[in-house]
């Protein structure tokens, strides 16, 4: 094929694209329409807990009309990393919801489901084996990180997604993928250049995230030839523009340069952005330099304890001009006050922090801006081994710090403000990353087990 017309649905599945958006993509006629289903930028938890950042209705709602849409123009649907963190049980979750639309709308297609979860026992024979390796800044990892993870997922690249296509899949939807191997596959599978086939994957990862200025989720369209992909965005409330496009090989990337997968890596400082219009960007110029060693990152999140939180207010000018050494004093005193009633063992099994919004809550110790404004917003916050421990500790904090005294005043103060009563509010489980590591598998499908269903 001398070229491939992508559409990406949107930049997450759940979060939702415009109906007429899609159907003017449809117009253009895509060969394939994709859309990536999760993300680690929410965090561990939902690898950790198998909970999905979107309700079950509004995946529903736009994986119906990816599948209609799909099935009408005889076109396969690709989506990767299910609900969320592709674990197993999320690629169930968004193959049983699949499975929900194909009924109510009659629709019949063979589906095939890319698992992403790992065996314990593979990857400990691949750490004595040596073929697990840290990447840059990497926590400990041996077996015991393995065992106490509460899942593991290893990232795809496209040859799940090229094997599923070769075997006639209408509909593939995977466990947890990088997100350009989503739009990679097709491209790639037909002997496009993979320069040009990746990065175009990176423009499309996002949806309508490489517009001017997207204002809602929506959808992107791409024609990707050997030496040039086009990209414009089917909506007319949106466009591109050169800047707009480049800026997105930033997204979610340590440099705007390379982006690394599991086949090679992407390089685009020679890339080219051209605007055709004053909504249309062409590329070329990048290059892709095949990997020495075919590796899959590893993501794994374990069990970190059980939270409990306080949230308050600080509006006192007396208390702001002396805040650092009061909230000093305060989560002292505060420390002190659980030691008396739980004993002072207790210093071991819980972790105390606050976060002050108004005072370098974002940035922490890299804030460059000093200073403090005329209010505060306090986050108090208890980690320990079980949610009733979590609570009665952050009660101990609630008190001591809504009467925390300053040297100007001689009686009793209440220097912060509660919005909920009560205060004290159990967050439940609190998960961790635990890994930053690379496996080399024998091939790039031994990570990766797929399954074919008539649908």
């Amino acid at each position: 094929m001398k070229e491939i017309r992508v559409l990406s649905a949107t930049g997450i599945l759940g979060s939702g694209f415009r109906e007429q958006t899609l159907k003017r993509a449809m117009a253009l006629k895509p060969d394939f329409i994709g859309a990536d289903s999760g993300s680690t930028d929410p965090g561990p938890h939902y690898l950790g807990s198998g909970e999905t950042l979107f309700s079950d209705s509004a995946y529903k709602r736009d994986l119906r009309l990816i599948l209609l849409a799909a099935r009408a123009a005889r076109v396969p649907a690709i989506i990767g990393s299910a609900c969320t963190s592709g674990s197993d049980s999320q690629l169930a979750r968004l193959v049983g919801i699949a499975r929900e639309i194909a009924r109510e709308e009659k629709l019949n297609f063979r589906l095939a489901a890319i698992h992403s979860e790992q065996n314990k026992d593979y990857l400990k024979r691949k750490l004595r084996e040596g073929k697990i390796s840290p990447l840059a800044n990497a926590p400990v990892f041996d077996e015991q990180v393995i065992e106490r993870s509460a899942h593991i997922v290893g990232m795809a690249g496209v040859e799940p997604f090229v094997e599923a296509l070769e075997n006639g899949a209408d509909v593939v939807i995977a466990g947890r993928s990088s997100d350009t191997s989503i739009f990679s596959a097709m491209p790639v599978m037909h002997g496009l250049n993979p320069a040009t086939v990746w990065h175009a994957a990176k423009i499309l990862e996002c949806g309508a995230a490489c517009v001017v200025l997207r204002k809602y989720p929506d959808c992107m369209f791409a024609v990707i030839r050997d030496d040039h992909f086009i990209v414009e965005p089917p909506n007319p409330e949106y466009r591109c523009d050169p800047a707009s496009v480049a800026s997105h090989n930033l997204y979610e990337n340590s440099t705007p340069y390379e982006l690394v997968e599991p086949s090679g890596v992407l390089n685009t400082y020679a890339a080219k952005y051209e605007a055709l219009s004053d909504r249309a960007v062409k590329v070329s110029g990048s290059t892709f330099k095949p990997a020495q060693r075919y590796t899959i990152k590893l993501e794994g999140a374990e069990l970190a304890g059980y939270q409990s939180i306080i949230i308050g207010s600080v509006r006192d000018p007396v208390i702001l001009r002396q805040f650092d050494s009061w909230m000093a004093g305060l989560m002292q005193a505060a420390r002190d006050r659980i030691a008396a009633v739980f004993g002072a063992g207790i210093a071991t099994q819980y972790k105390f922090d606050v976060r002050v919004f108004g005072k370098n809550a974002t940035m922490g110790p890299l804030e460059s801006e000093t200073g403090i404004g005329h209010e505060v917003g306090l986050l108090f916050q208890v980690t320990a081994g079980t949610q009733e421990l979590a609570t009665a500790l952050i009660k101990s904090v609630s008190h001591i710090a809504v009467h925390y005294p300053v040297p100007e005043w001689t009686g009793l103060i209440t220097s912060i403000a509660y919005p909920y009563s009560p205060a004290e509010i159990a967050r439940g489980p609190s998960y961790r990353f635990n890994m930053n590591h690379v496996v080399e598998p024998a091939s790039p499908l031994e990570m990766f087990s797929i399954e074919y269903h008539k649908v």
